[in-house]
């Protein structure tokens, strides 16, 4: 949620994919699945997202927008296959195509890939235009709960959320009622956390029930049918995913659209659009190793710079800008990083 935290207790993407992981790995447990994809693909999901998450990420895209733009999931696929090379055998992580192709379609089949994951996908065919795995759909939808929730309780802690706000939401005030009269008389800052825990359950146990009998109700018998089922099979109920949809909406309006935050995206957009144009202008301005790797060609040097970005941190991000233009020229929102 948070660009560039002012604290060490809310959660950043690295904490955001365990928690993931965490839910993921005990659907797949209670249905059968494969256990460490399903957990690879939790942990692995965000990686392509570059500093400041979507705002860094809408900078980077109109910055590269001659030469192909730039997609975090592609990106992701990039990361894996491609930029980190720690291993003299072979160019990438060397992970199984099952959890390439998981991490390309978690969301869904992909009808238009960008240029990122369309270099991989010739290189390893991903049949793009199918259904993923099961264990990918679920990490898809553990993504879901993992970040409505854990969200509410990053939004209460900082201030930017109420309960009362909350409780305009009939998915959280029946979860709180329920909260509140199982455990009458504790503090409210136990029963908000349990609020928490006790709607990542109801999410679990309802993506749960709703896979047996989505893939009961298809006669799905094998990985093959998965992914010629010509829809997703790990979800919600229809009766939840409408709720969590409202939920959504509510978080958008009241928490990703909050002024504090707006003002910290705009600011991020400024020190990411800022970096690609140094960048550009100069390329020694890059760490060394980068700085030394720089291809021949205009789309091939832009790309490299975009993957030098994107893999920063939002405080490195902001640190390299302070470098290059001043302390003072950092976006006065992201200022305390």
């Amino acid at each position: 949620v948070f660009v560039a935290p002012d604290g060490d207790h809310y959660r950043v993407r690295l904490t955001h994919s365990i928690e993931v992981a965490q839910i993921g790995r005990g659907i797949a447990r209670a249905l059968g699945l494969n256990e460490d994809l399903t957990e690879a693909l939790c942990l692995a999901h965000d990686i392509g997202h570059p500093p400041f998450g979507h705002a860094g990420e809408d900078a980077l895209k109109a910055a590269m927008q001659a030469h192909g733009g730039f997609d975090h999931n592609g990106h992701t696929l990039r990361t894996l296959a491609r930029i980190e090379c720690p291993y003299p055998r072979f160019d990438g992580l060397n992970l199984s195509w099952e959890t390439l192709e998981g991490l390309a379609k978690h969301n869904g089949p992909v009808r238009h890939p960008g240029w990122a994951l369309a270099e991989i996908d010739r290189e390893f065919p991903l049949d793009l235009g199918s259904h993923a795995s099961l264990e990918a759909q679920i990490a898809a939808v553990a993504d879901d709960i993992a970040y409505d929730n854990h969200d509410i309780d990053d939004g209460l802690r900082a201030g930017l959320l109420t309960l009362d706000q909350l409780m305009e939401q009939p998915f959280v005030a029946a979860n709180y009622r329920g909260v509140e009269d199982r455990f009458s008389g504790a503090p409210r800052d136990r029963l908000l956390r349990e609020l928490v825990r006790d709607q990542i359950g109801v999410m679990v146990n309802d993506v749960i029930a709703t896979t047996r009998a989505n893939v009961a109700g298809t006669g799905v018998a094998s990985v093959d049918d998965v992914r010629a089922a010509g829809r997703t099979l790990g979800d919600f109920s229809d009766e939840l995913a409408s709720q969590e949809r409202d939920l959504k909406r509510f978080l958008y309006a009241n928490l990703y659209h909050h002024p504090s935050q707006l003002a910290a995206a705009a600011g991020a957009r400024d020190v990411v659009t800022g970096l690609f144009r140094a960048y550009i202008d100069d390329p020694r301005l890059m760490a060394a190793d980068w700085a030394s790797r720089v291809p021949e060609g205009e789309s091939a040097m832009v790309r490299h710079i975009g993957d030098y970005i994107a893999g920063m941190t939002d405080r490195f991000a902001i640190d390299r800008y302070a470098e290059i233009f001043g302390r003072e020229a950092v976006p006065e929102a992201l200022a305390h990083a």
